[in-house]
């Protein structure tokens, strides 16, 4: 029996067609991880994204997300 997972955020071709700012939901779903530990990741001063506060909401860029997941992005910025 195989053992291989099959993704289930999305690609990061997906990602990279999103709009430029996203909700913590699309930031923890395209890292692989719960919201609530988005939420506590967004608070670290050591956070690896950069944010946006719109009104009461917190936007993740996502050039930072791809950023981020792609090693080579972060060589070409």
């Amino acid at each position: 029996m195989s053992s291989t997972r099959t993704p289930v955020g999305p690609t990061l071709e997906e990602i990279r067609a999103w709009p430029a700012a996203v909700n913590v939901n699309d930031y923890a779903l395209a890292c692989g991880i719960s919201r609530a530990h988005a939420y506590e990741s967004l608070r670290d001063t050591n956070c690896p994204v950069r944010t946006l506060k719109v009104g009461g909401r917190i936007k993740v860029l996502t050039a930072s997300i791809v950023s981020l997941l792609d090693p080579d992005a972060r060589e070409k910025a």
